[in-house]
């Protein structure tokens, strides 16, 4: 029949809330900024120091990539004509005198032809290049073919 009445408890002041809202969130503020600046420095560093160690790590078979290369014949059916779109994907050189080899293949997969060149061209760093390139004749008897960057000349930018 009677009821024990409920005990009235204080409420927490609603400025002290906000308080603890306010530090929290300048706080977290200043933990991501020393963080960004400190993450910076560091990248401005090792941009710094990309040159230096890219001179040594110059590797021209890995950074130019044949991104298309399609081989069709001359006129008179005789020459092989490539059509080569290559990127160079290095971020510090510019790659010129452009080696590559081109392989014919006959049905029982034996190298019928292996012809080397040069493509006079100069790619940039994340550029591309078109190069159409007369080959060798085309040999008789060809399964497939492939072509491949073997080497070319760095220079730093």
């Amino acid at each position: 029949m009677f009821e024990t009445p409920e005990e009235v408890k204080p409420k927490a002041s609603m400025g002290l809330w906000l308080g603890v809202v306010v530090v929290a969130a300048v706080l977290a503020a200043g933990g991501y900024f020393f963080l960004k600046s400190k993450g910076g420095a560091s990248q401005n560093a090792s941009a710094a120091k990309a040159p230096a160690v890219a001179k040594e790590n110059a590797d021209p078979v890995h950074d130019l990539k044949i991104q298309r290369a399609t081989m069709n014949k001359d006129r008179n059916g005789t020459m092989a004509v490539w059509l080569v779109v290559i990127e160079n994907k290095s971020p510090v050189y510019t790659y010129s005198k452009i080696e590559y080899e081109t392989t014919y293949v006959g049905a029982d997969n034996n190298a019928i032809l292996i012809n080397k060149g040069t493509i006079p061209a100069a790619i940039s760093p994340g550029e591309q290049n078109n190069a159409e390139i007369n080959d060798a004749l085309y040999p008789a008897g060809t399964a497939w073919y492939k072509i491949r960057i073997t080497g070319a000349t760095p220079a730093a930018q």
